[in-house]
């Protein structure tokens, strides 16, 4: 059991340092949590710390999967039998750069519904989430022998709000469900953030990345006695799209965990390992005053985040730098713990020209999803979807003059038709970006299909809905009358793929099918030079999302996703169409920029 006294920490009687690493296991292959808690073991940490998402574990309908991909204990207990202690971190909100922080992007239908406060309909849906928990955790305990030796309450809420009776709501909810473990708040090292999330008789710990006697001093301003801890210690950073490849320097990371550990406080690294934000989980941040104003930052597929140990099971630089500085502070592991695991096979590259068979997206949309009408556009929410794409159609009439077609409330990214021609893109960080359109007697059949980035993560401007979620004018008149595909894109069996020499036109989403023969699995990294931007499949599983604007340049394709022989590989491009897929043995990133200090 794990507590703490006036001086620290307490495991089973004796003086204790938590000294953990983070690994997200939805963000690893299940068939390769074992080989990255050896790594994590192998680079010296005594604990494993991971958030629990509420939408991983969600699925449409309200039912809970604990299973597979989602199954919670089998990694917690691979952890304990590695000799590790496991921290948990159920949220309700992780924020963790996922989308939509965790939370179901169903709470976004609901009329009225406040997040993360202590609105009757909010706690209703928290508290059906933890019944769904509470039964898949309490086993893990370290009161009934498990290894999760401490829960955390929310996460970061300081920088959201100051609820303190939605904290105590959630803190008396996990108790009255059994958890007996050590409970923790987890904040920013500043005073306002630390008074708007801590709850009083509750360990308080913080988040940064540097400085950490300055830092460590705030936390001490609001917890007098009992351990320091920094339960985020940020040795990199994630990316978003049009921007570099962050990175810090090994020996500074190095040298920052030292300066730490040497205070005598404890630490959980983030990342130990970061992984694969695979499918459509990644999210965004919004730096702006309204959740439509310009400044909103969609997060990258590649959770890498510059980790000791990279996306692909790579042990870095900065994995035998920081291994160097703990085994300083504790007892290193067993021989058979800490030793340096092999590098994980990878595939020979090749190349592949030429698509075996293509598939229009406009042309699909009833082999897609059934369509819906409604007298207005309506948010992905709305329809009950969570993520992916949404097409809208309406009959624009005519004759008409140019006028400038206006979207209000787009989120994310809209690509215009008028009678099948592409008329442009207009995109949610340009608000008052309009398209000129003129219609002849007939009028004009508009399409407008819709690309979801992810839901923001973090910050006050966490009510992001998809879609269109006011309206559509031109010329200043609305347009009424829409039939409305939702595209989730979760199963592409009825796609109908033609072969033709003819190439997809630019502007013109379509599907490009392609085969690999692979000898054996092993990991792969799949480049597309001179494509625009869309999604990548592997036999069936949504790889993620790529982008020209970069800064990543291959998605990581896990062995356990391949197959000895032939092998499915689906594009779907958006923007510009390309001739040829690569099959990689070595990851690209990106250009690389470091971060700045202040942002540890």
């Amino acid at each position: 059991m794990l507590g703490y006294d006036a001086d620290g920490f307490v495991r089973n009687g004796a003086p204790h340092r938590v000294v953990a690493g983070a690994v997200h296991y939805f963000r690893v292959h299940p068939d390769l949590w074992e080989d990255r808690l050896r790594r994590v073991r192998a680079l010296g940490v005594n604990t494993v710390d991971t958030y629990v998402p509420w939408n991983f574990h969600e699925l449409p309908g309200g039912r809970f999967d604990f299973t597979g991909w989602r199954d919670l204990a089998r990694f917690v207990r691979l952890a304990g039998g590695l000799g590790m202690d496991v921290i948990l971190r159920p949220g309700p909100y992780i924020c963790a750069e996922w989308e939509f922080g965790g939370l179901p992007a169903r709470l976004l239908a609901v009329d009225g519904l406040r997040l993360r406060c202590a609105d009757p309909a909010y706690l209703a849906e928290v508290d059906g989430w933890f019944d769904a928990l509470a039964p898949e955790l309490l086993p893990l305990l370290a009161s009934r022998g498990g290894p999760v030796v401490a829960v955390q309450v929310e996460n970061e809420y300081g920088s959201y709000g100051d609820d303190t009776a939605y904290l105590r709501h959630l803190r008396d909810g996990l108790v009255r469900r059994g958890v007996d473990c050590l409970l923790f708040t987890t904040d920013g090292a500043h005073d306002t953030m630390q008074q708007g999330g801590a709850i009083p008789g509750h360990l308080a710990t913080a988040t940064f990345g540097s400085r950490a006697p300055e830092r460590l001093a705030v936390l001490r301003r609001h917890q007098s006695q009992g351990p320091l801890t920094a339960m985020e210690f940020w040795i990199g950073w994630f990316d978003q799209w049009g921007l570099p490849h962050h990175v810090r320097d090994a020996k500074e990371s190095a040298a920052a965990l030292d300066e730490l550990l040497a205070t005598g406080a404890s630490v959980s690294l983030y990342m130990a390992h970061g992984g694969t934000s695979f499918g459509l989980w990644a999210g965004a941040n919004h730096s702006g005053a309204h959740p439509l104003d310009a400044g909103y930052e969609p997060t990258v597929t590649s959770y890498d985040y510059d980790a000791p140990i990279g996306e692909a099971g790579e042990l870095t630089e900065k994995f035998h730098a920081l291994r160097e500085v703990i085994g300083r502070y504790l007892p290193q592991p067993k021989p058979s713990d800490c030793e340096l695991p092999a590098a994980p096979p990878r595939v020979a590259p090749q190349r592949l020209e030429g698509a075996d068979g293509q598939a229009a997206l406009l042309e699909n949309l009833d082999a897609l999803s059934q369509p819906q009408q409604h007298a207005a556009p309506l948010p992905m929410e709305r329809l009950g979807q969570d993520r992916g794409l949404i097409h809208y159609r309406t009959h624009v009439p005519g004759p008409r003059p140019e006028l400038p077609l206006r979207i209000d409330g787009l989120a994310d990214r809209a690509q215009v038709f008028a009678d099948g021609r592409p008329l442009g893109v207009l995109d949610r960080n340009s608000p008052g970006a309009t398209l000129p359109l003129a219609t002849g007697a007939g009028g004009a059949t508009l399409d407008i299909l819709v690309e979801a980035l992810g839901r923001v993560n973090y910050g006050p401007q966490m009510d992001d809905r998809k879609g269109i979620t006011r309206g559509v004018s031109h010329g200043g008149q609305r347009l009424f009358g829409w039939e409305i595909h939702p595209l989730p894109l979760t199963d592409l069996s009825a796609l109908r793929f033609t072969h033709s020499e003819a190439q997809a036109r630019d502007g013109e989403p379509a599907f490009h099918r392609y085969t690999a023969e692979l000898p054996s699995p092993a990991d792969a990294f799949l480049a597309l030079p001179g494509w625009g931007r869309g999604l990548l499949w592997l036999n069936g599983f949504l790889l993620g999302r790529y982008c020209a604007a970069g800064p990543q340049r291959t998605l990581y394709a896990p062995a356990p996703l391949w197959r000895a022989g032939g092998n499915d590989l689906v594009v779907l491009e958006l923007e510009r169409h390309g001739r040829a897929l690569e099959l990689r043995d070595r990851p690209d990133l990106g250009p690389t920029t470091a971060a700045p200090s202040s942002q540890y």
